[in-house]
């Protein structure tokens, strides 16, 4: 696991500490009906049992911003209030139970609505999330750049940034999407670089669970890898508990995961001799919730088991009807086929 990781102060949301040395935290947003409370209370306690850790809810008019109590009173994690262009629905979410606003600081209007919500945001103890979107860049930097540059979105946060400096506010964290992975990754790093804050990473519009998925794992699982990133939201087309297993996914894959088992197998070749594929599929499926930090490895033969797999902490070296429990490449003893997922599990549970 890397031990570098980007210094910056940390910030509370919801009692819930993002950046510093806390660890990498999981986002998800509702896609219900904004206005029927008792669907995004379901969606929401769905997310929050796949793991979800942070929810965010769009809250388009005065009368959704209920549906943020009605949040806050049934289910655990912190609730973040996505606001766009009128500053009172965020001066309502804060009276509505909101744990984070989300908003452009540039966009609700003058220096007079940027102070009032930041005063009510520091007299409830929430903070704000500055989300800068290449798709939706102010014109005059669009122009100055030629186009939502990571330059010209950097620019866009800082200006951002000093609107709430200005009135002495820091509990706030930096977001600079993009849909172009290689844009969204300059962008961050430049913003490491030049700002303190805590960076919520993720790949806007990144499309469907497929192509969502793949931009998503090469743009945050990029600069996690880097120790760049304290919270993400993988944003796929798709049904939003299918987000939290990405993230965990790419959070494990990046060397940043707190707990969890990664299953490590190879794709097989003509010596394989058992049905690898279904046999790692199954080993992935118990262990999903497993919270021991363990590598397992499920490998189709004694080539590819205790000698290319000899730094997992467990695994199985499959031939022909049987298979070679190993641990740390030093085998333990064989097994007969129909045996060696129980005997796999039965080891684990031990460790």
């Amino acid at each position: 696991m890397p031990h570098y990781r980007r210094s910056c102060r940390a910030v509370s949301v919801g009692g819930l500490c993002i950046g510093g040395d806390a660890p990498i935290t999981i986002q998800s947003m509702l896609n219900t009906n904004p206005w029927d409370e008792k669907a995004s209370v379901a969606q929401a306690q769905v997310l929050e049992a796949a793991g979800c850790e942070i929810i965010r809810a769009t809250v388009p008019d005065l009368q959704s911003a209920a549906t943020l109590t009605a949040l806050k009173r049934q289910v655990n994690c912190p609730i973040v209030a996505d606001i766009h262009f009128d500053y009172r629905l965020a001066l309502a979410s804060v009276d509505a139970g909101a744990d984070k606003i989300r908003i452009n600081p540039g966009n609700i209007g003058g220096e007079d609505r940027v102070r009032a919500v930041v005063e009510k945001c520091r007299g409830a103890g929430v903070s704000i999330r500055i989300g800068v979107n290449g798709g939706s860049l102010e014109r005059e930097l669009w122009e100055q750049f030629g186009g939502p540059t990571a330059q010209a979105m950097v620019e866009s946060a800082r200006r951002h940034i000093q609107l709430l400096e200005k009135q002495h506010f820091y509990d706030y964290i930096l977001s600079l999407k993009h849909s172009d992975v290689s844009v969204m990754l300059e962008a961050y790093r430049l913003a490491a670089r030049e700002f303190g804050c805590p960076l919520h990473l993720g790949v806007t519009e990144a499309g469907t669970e497929r192509m969502g998925l793949i931009k998503s794992a090469i743009g945050i699982g990029s600069l996690l890898a880097d120790g760049i990133g304290d919270t993400i939201r993988v944003s796929l087309t798709a049904d939003p508990v299918k987000e939290i297993a990405a993230a965990r996914d790419i959070i494990k894959a990046a060397g940043r995961g707190r707990n969890g088992v990664t299953v490590i197998s190879c794709p097989t070749c003509g010596r394989t001799k058992v049905n690898l594929i279904a046999l790692a599929e199954q080993v992935e499926r118990e262990l999903a919730d497993c919270p021991k930090h363990l590598r397992v490895a499920v490998m189709g033969c004694a080539v590819n088991g205790p000698g290319e797999a000899r730094e997992a902490d467990i695994g199985i070296a499959c031939g022909d009807g049987e298979g070679l429990l190993f641990q740390k490449g030093e085998i333990i003893c064989k097994v007969p086929e129909a045996e060696i997922v129980s005997t796999l599990l039965s080891y684990i549970n031990k460790l």
